[in-house]
């Protein structure tokens, strides 16, 4: 869990709370135009965006968006945690005014705390919204905004500020009976929404926008490796021939700051980069939610909700960077994301090594099967460990998105965010783990570690001498890649059922220690040692499964 608490400020704090795909994230960052911060709000559980909105006057909180019944919880605990001079503003679409209205004051507990109401889509809705929210709002006793958050113009923004700096208490919570009512507009209805074709659309959709990136962040990382080693790396490494070993151990060794400090940002930077703007334009014309909500079925059979899908698909480009993402997942459904990104997001040095161990072993088609593998056993893990998502925990929400062309803004807001996220949080942490594992290599532990346990690999026909790659590999998913010295000698004595196994075993163990220790940061010691202890457990048994299998089915 993180330790960061909200800077204390001058003028009161005001948070947007909505459901899900209310606008909420165009609003926040129509109204601030800058980079956000994310932390646990003032030590709470709650992980909030926040960022001095100069429109406002105030700081600007963007909370979670509702979407299951423990998101109310959640965003009971982040307004718990306010001031009593602090504000909230109730983010609704006009599409949905009514309804989504209604939710939020059945839902969200706001005390007598100053509320503004905030519509937005103002220009999906129908003729009349703006009657209609003056007569909701005189009826509540609270101002109002009617906007396009999408394209909020100065004369938007300064008709949200007026109606913050005039929030006040809810006089009332009970609508009358008398308001107007409003016709709800319905996106049009695509193939997403069949019940039958609709997910395995998803899926493909699915395959298509994450798949192809991971696969052209591959090349383009193998195309930069050769290069940048030649001329800037190899050249770093022969510098510092004369320093102490210790000191070329830490920098330029196997698990070195500049040696694998530099692979882990080659393989992992051009993935998340492209995985992020594929999620970015997924999001910003609508489909991650027609997609979400098509897979949502299938993902409840395994403790996960549609909206958790995007965290495990980043999970191939960075599983730390994953981890972080879930704080977007549900109260209820975070731990069982978590726990598959864990094991079946096979990350970019965990892709980049195991396509390399199978091409040295002779056998590069064992990739596609290994693939399919580590999803179907981690879907079964999730499902054993964390169960089925209860139809309880739904919320009535709008059930399909509008399709819009990207607003490439938002899309850039979206991948700056991404990417500094990745460089100010992810990357210090894999630096820091270099020089750990650098150092217990400079000791002799690594090796002495895997000596001492090399003959219990023989319960899955293994023989010892590869407990090496298995040891290297929970400090670093790439340390598969030991396999390949003496140009793959080791290698050419296993059989293809071997080989499988190994990679496998490797792969799901545990979590490298990063994911480990990112997962301790953001859930704390307890979660971290459930996820590490599940997930060595279910590997242990699915590796002894796979080993007897393969043995009756030779490779």
């Amino acid at each position: 869990m993180l330790g960061a608490v909200f800077k204390m400020t001058v003028h009161p704090s005001t948070i947007l709370v909505g459901l899900e795909s209310a606008g909420k994230s165009a609003l926040f960052h129509g109204l601030t135009g800058g980079f956000s911060d994310e932390a646990n709000f003032r030590g709470s559980t709650v992980v909030c965006r926040r960022c001095y909105s100069k429109v406002c006057g105030c700081e600007l909180i963007d909370s979670p968006g509702i979407r299951l019944q423990g998101d109310s919880v959640t965003t009971r605990e982040a307004l718990g945690t306010l001031k009593s001079n602090e504000r909230v503003v109730l983010v609704v679409r006009g599409t949905h005014f009514v309804s989504e209205l209604q939710h939020l004051l059945r839902t969200v507990e706001v005390g007598n705390k100053a509320v503004a109401l905030v519509v937005t889509f103002a220009d999906r809705a129908v003729s009349g919204l703006r009657q209609t929210v003056a007569a909701y709002a005189q009826s509540l006793g609270i101002s109002y905004a009617v906007v396009n958050a999408r394209c909020i113009d100065d004369v938007a923004r300064g008709e949200v500020s007026s109606a913050v700096a005039s929030a006040r208490p809810i006089e009332s919570r009970s609508l009358s009976r008398s308001l107007p009512s409003l016709v709800e507009t319905r996106p049009d209805a695509t193939l997403f929404e069949n019940r039958w074709l609709g997910p395995w659309l998803a899926l493909f959709s699915v395959i298509l926008i994450f798949a192809v990136p991971v696969m052209l962040a591959f090349k383009i990382s193998a195309a930069l490796q050769i290069p940048t080693d030649a001329l800037l790396i190899q050249p770093l490494v022969s510098s510092m021939e004369n320093l102490p070993p210790l000191v070329v151990a830490l920098l330029a060794g196997s698990y070195g700051v500049l040696t694998l400090g530099w692979y882990s940002f080659l393989w992992a930077f051009p993935v998340v980069v492209l995985i992020s703007i594929g999620t970015a334009i997924t999001e910003e014309t609508g489909l991650k939610d027609r997609i979400c909500a098509a897979l949502d079925p299938w993902l409840r059979q395994i403790g996960l909700s549609g909206r958790d899908l995007i965290p495990v698909l980043t999970g191939f480009g960075c599983n730390v960077v994953a981890v972080i993402q879930t704080r977007s997942c549900s109260s209820c459904t975070r731990k069982s994301c978590v726990s598959l990104i864990s094991f079946g997001s096979a990350c970019s040095y965990q892709i980049g090594a195991s396509i390399s161990v199978f091409g040295s072993a002779g056998q590069p088609w064992l990739f596609v099967p290994f693939l399919v593998v580590l999803f179907v056993v981690g879907a079964l893990h999730t499902r054993v460990w964390h169960g089925v998502l209860a139809k309880a925990s739904s919320v009535a929400l709008p059930e399909r998105a509008f399709l819009q062309w990207p607003a490439w803004r938002a899309v850039s807001h979206r991948l700056f965010a991404v990417i500094r996220m990745f460089l100010l949080q992810a990357m210090p942490i894999f630096l820091l783990m270099c020089l750990v594992a650098a150092a217990l290599q400079f000791t002799g532990l690594l090796n002495a570690l895997a000596s001492s346990l090399g003959p219990s690999l023989a319960i899955f026909h293994l023989p010892p001498e590869v407990l090496p790659a298995v040891v290297f590999s929970i400090m670093r998913k790439d340390g598969l890649l030991v396999l390949n010295a003496d140009d793959g000698a080791l290698l050419a004595m296993l059989s293809g059922s071997q080989v499988f196994v190994l990679v496998y075993l490797a792969s799901t163990l545990t979590a490298c220690l990063v994911t480990v220790w990112t997962i301790r940061r953001e859930l704390g010691w307890r979660a971290a040692g459930e996820v590490t202890g599940r997930q060595l457990l279910t590997c242990l048994i699915s590796t002894l499964f796979l080993s007897i299998l393969l043995r009756w089915l030779p490779i």
